[in-house]
């Protein structure tokens, strides 16, 4: 018989990994750049151009591999690829709890 444990939102957090909550931002703001890349039908070597990286850094980037890439180096990313970025910052939703972090895309 297979066991089935409920995941969290978050695969880092499910892993255990440090800064699970910073991955998942990059994780979702990756994906968001690779899927406008891909329908603008544009290389790597194409957008790496656009993006102001390196094409294997980009490549690292769109399979997942972050390391040396910032928040703010993707939000500019975003921008580039003619997308507007906005930083909203607002109590938590609890006075007694941590703030969260959460990535929100608009139509």
């Amino acid at each position: 018989m297979i066991k089935f444990e409920q995941g969290s939102c978050n695969v880092y957090a499910d892993l255990g990994r440090d800064g699970a909550e910073e991955l998942q931002v990059k994780a979702q703001l990756a994906a968001k750049i690779g899927e406008i890349i891909k329908g603008r039908r544009w290389t790597q070597q194409q957008a790496s151009e656009v993006l102001g990286l390196s094409q294997p850094k980009l490549s690292k980037m769109l399979r997942g591999q972050f390391r040396g890439i910032s928040e703010a180096k993707m939000l500019d990313c975003l921008a580039r690829l003619g997308r507007d970025v906005q930083i909203v910052v607002g109590p938590a939703r609890r006075a007694s709890s941590a703030g969260r972090v959460a990535v929100v895309f608009a139509a």
